[in-house]
């Protein structure tokens, strides 16, 4: 517990009595974090300089360009929220699926999915799926804590199907790419769909009193028009899901040009829905002031706690403590789920992301934790934060927008089997890994032992051991290498003259000098050689 000095667990457990108090995150983190730096100072265990990073630290968090995205997906979010398109989503899908028991059910399962997938926010998709679903299954019979359990899980779906906001976060603390993040949580995404239309389809079939299906005099619209609807509603929303995740998974935007495009296609998705309004953008931009400045907020305070957190050996005691859980790797996984788990009772997930992540993230990558993986299995995990009773967000959301004869505990209690779900998913992701990697880009592996170089050399033999033509004479010794290089021209000059025995002296390219004529001898008798 001490390997590391008392320093480590007194200000983690400053950290935990401060957020116990109710005090704002962002201004616990750095208090705290100012706190044990002075201590840290004072008391020589590490040195005045290491405070000297926190303004680069500040700038760093500032102008991090994925970061963003944030800002572009929550004022789409907002736009979507309150321009009519979940209304023509539910109203197509509840009169297709209508005639049969849990129709309105699927429909809201189903419609969450596609806001989840064009929103990427939690509010958006409950209050939206709430207003207007909840009064239909109310007059039409649904069971209470079936209608507002279904409510409630479809909009966490959201938290997990791109572009999610927490894949970002997650993405950036991880160290790991945006679109990684995202194309490994395709397969997470559809499994949790596919557990909620299942659980739904067991109890339509075990207990069809609890959700029967639509009368024939609510069944207003059939044939092409209701194919027409479900259309008008369905096909804006498949083209914007496109234009975000599709040109991201294809390279040809960044998340963060992905989100800019996604507000320019929600704002025209208003526009053709007839509700685009100054006081529509003017709500819109104002929730995403709100919610942008808190993340910047929390991730200064965070940015504090984490620097001197680490110059107390913070980032060591948590290894040590996590490296030695009993059970290895699955023994870590097992301890960390239950610990998010219950820590989401108290902590936002943009908390938990930018608190306890970072701590985690490398203990996983020193056990030899696909650090993918590891993300999206903590964000299925973290979901469970807005359906816990009685902190989850989704549930106070669905309690601010619901009829006032509804009843508190009803929520609360329509919650837990969707919990079960999640936790299902949790589970079935720790024992089949590849739902998660085998929507990654596999990365091409080249053994080097089996590449071979074979490049032919100038003026080496040919094949049957005749000189290859043009090459000169080698006199036996090996030829020089040419790195690829052509031969040198000769510019035409002649050949040299004929050595009779004697070496000839290098000519470097320059034709032979002719010999000089003998001098006149004006009669002398020639020298004897």
């Amino acid at each position: 517990m001490f390997e590391y000095g008392p320093m480590p667990p007194m200000m983690f457990g400053a950290m935990i009595v401060f957020l116990l108090l109710g005090f704002p995150v962002a201004f616990s983190l750095a208090a705290v974090g100012m706190l044990f730096g002075v201590l840290g100072v004072v008391f020589d265990h590490f040195s005045p300089a290491l405070l000297n990073a926190l303004p680069l630290r500040f700038y760093g968090t500032i102008s991090n360009d994925l970061l963003l995205a944030i800002p572009f997906f929550t004022f789409m979010g907002a736009i979507l929220e309150r321009c009519g398109l979940a209304e023509d989503l539910l109203e197509g899908s509840g009169q297709l699926f209508g005639p049969v028991p849990g129709g309105l059910a699927y429909a809201v399962v189903i419609v969450g999915a596609v806001l989840g997938a064009i929103t990427g926010t939690v509010a958006a998709s409950v209050i939206a799926m709430g207003v207007v679903s909840l009064p239909v299954m109310m007059r039409y019979g649904y069971d209470m804590r079936l209608a507002t359990g279904v409510i409630a899980a479809s909009g966490t779906i959201t938290q997990v199907i791109p572009p999610s906001l927490v894949l970002i976060i997650l993405a950036d603390q991880l160290g790991r790419s945006v679109g990684d993040m995202y194309a490994g949580a395709i397969g997470p995404s559809l499994l949790q769909i596919a557990l909620f239309l299942g659980f739904i389809f067991v109890v339509s079939r075990l207990q069809p009193h609890r959700m029967p299906p639509l009368p024939p005099e609510a069944r207003t619209k059939s044939g092409r028009e209701l194919l027409w609807q479900v259309a008008k509603g369905m096909v804006p929303s498949l083209a914007l899901i496109f234009l975000v995740l599709g040109t991201m998974f294809m390279g040809l935007a960044t998340p963060t040009e992905a989100g800019a495009m996604g507000s320019v296609g929600a704002i025209l998705l208003a526009a053709l829905h007839g509700r685009l309004s100054w006081s529509l953008t003017r709500q819109a931009m104002a929730m995403t002031m709100r919610l942008t400045a808190m993340v910047v907020f929390i991730l200064i305070g965070s940015t504090v706690f984490s620097l001197v957190f680490q110059g107390m050996d913070g980032g060591h005691w948590i290894e040590y403590l996590l490296s030695h859980i009993p059970g290895g790797v699955v023994g870590f996984l097992i301890f960390v789920n239950i610990f998010i788990f219950f820590i989401a009772f108290f902590l936002d997930f943009f908390e938990i992301a930018f608190i306890i992540v970072p701590l985690l993230a490398p203990v996983a990558d020193s056990l030899g934790i696909d650090l993918v993986w590891f993300g999206v299995l903590l964000c299925v995990n973290m979901q469970t934060a807005f359906m816990h009773p009685p902190f989850g967000f989704a549930l106070f959301y669905l309690r601010g927008i619901a009829p006032p004869n509804v009843k508190t505990s009803d929520i609360y209690l329509g919650a837990i089997p969707w919990l079960g779900l999640q936790l299902i998913l949790v589970l079935v992701l720790i024992l089949w890994p590849q739902s998660v990697t085998y929507f990654l880009k596999k990365e091409a592996v080249v053994d080097p032992s089996t590449i071979q170089l074979n490049v032919p050399m100038p003026g080496m033999p040919a094949p049957g051991g005749a000189p290859a033509p043009g090459a000169a004479p080698s006199f036996g010794q090996p030829a020089a290498p040419s790195f690829g290089q052509p031969a040198a021209p000769s510019f035409g000059a002649p050949a040299p003259a004929p050595s009779f025995g004697q070496s000839a002296a290098p000519s470097f390219g320059q034709p032979a000098s002719p010999a000089p004529a003998p001098a006149p001898s004006f009669g002398a008798p020639a020298t004897q050689p």
